[in-house]
């Protein structure tokens, strides 16, 4: 018997329901009809011969073959976003759209205010800001540009060192005001640490570069650097933070004999990717203002 030919649409809408656990909250991502998600789920379901997703209070929940051909769609969605974008302009033409992806702390608090220097410079461009602390694959076009915090290894990528984070402790003016400055290392006994929870690489950097952020010292723990920046502009405790970034908020610097250091910023992208105006114009032009906010604070 010859089963339906399988297409992108069908398997758009796959994706959208596993990523969003029911048909309604896929059909609005999607900005089709409810119903119209049905028919093409059924359609797959009769075109792969298995059922794919069963019914919970939770929602629908995916079955196992639902998992296993949830990576080929995953594929197929970042094949599709890099034709579109691809296809979004002429390679020698400076409008069209571009991909650029970083960690989640520089996405948020870094990355909006240059992005806008770059859209100032060539309004032309539609943007997409990727905020993913997994590493997405340049060569596999999962972005066009990365910001990234250490020096990419990928082969085929061009890479440019912008500058440097300052690392330091620090904490707000309230907290200071509240508990006095810490003069030596031993007092930071006495103040609510901010650092990472189970992240033990980390940990372990980190007391190599003077601070000792164990479990049993840190009173505020996580692992995700956006929630530790967070918690320490609301006053929760002392924690790490770049100069860059501390200037910006009037957080107070804190032993800075002890620690200082420094955290390599580079900006990539595929060396294909070089002759595409409208990603060079962004690499190019994103690289000099992150250079401009490393430097700002020097």
């Amino acid at each position: 018997m010859n089963r339906p030919q399988l297409n992108w649409e069908t398997q758009r809408v796959f994706l959208a329901v596993l990523r969003a656990g029911s048909l309604s909250a896929a059909a609005r991502a999607l900005g089709v009809a409810q119903a119209t998600a049905r028919r093409r789920i059924d359609e797959l379901e009769r075109s792969v011969g298995v059922s794919l997703f069963v019914r919970s209070q939770k929602g629908l929940m995916p079955t196992d073959a639902a998992r296993e051909l949830a990576g080929h769609a995953e594929s197929m969605a970042l094949a599709a976003e890099a034709f579109t974008r691809a296809a979004s302009a002429e390679a020698s033409v400076p409008g069209g759209t571009v991909r650029v992806t970083s960690n989640r702390l520089m996405s948020v608090e870094v990355l909006p205010l240059l992005l806008r220097d770059v859209r100032n410079a060539h309004p032309e461009l539609k943007l997409e800001l990727s905020v993913c602390n997994r590493q997405e694959d340049l060569a596999m076009q999962e972005a066009d540009v990365a910001v990234r915090i250490h020096r990419p290894t990928e082969s085929a990528v061009v890479t440019r060192h912008v500058g440097d984070l300052r690392l330091g402790l620090y904490a707000t003016e309230e907290l200071v005001a509240l508990n006095g400055i810490p003069r030596h290392e031993s007092e930071l006994d006495k103040y609510p640490l901010i650092g990472p929870d189970r992240n033990l690489t980390e940990i372990a950097f980190l007391g190599k570069q003077g601070y000792l952020c164990t479990a049993e010292r840190a009173v505020i723990r996580t692992d995700d650097h956006l929630a530790q920046f967070a918690a320490l502009r609301a006053g929760l405790g002392i924690g790490m933070c770049s100069s860059q970034l501390a200037s910006r908020h009037e957080l107070v610097r804190v032993l800075p004999k002890l620690v200082d250091f420094k955290v390599g910023v580079w900006i990539a992208m595929h060396q294909d990717l070089r002759r595409v105006r409208r990603i060079a114009l962004v690499f190019d032009t994103l690289a000099q203002s992150l250079s401009r906010f490393l430097k700002a604070s020097e």
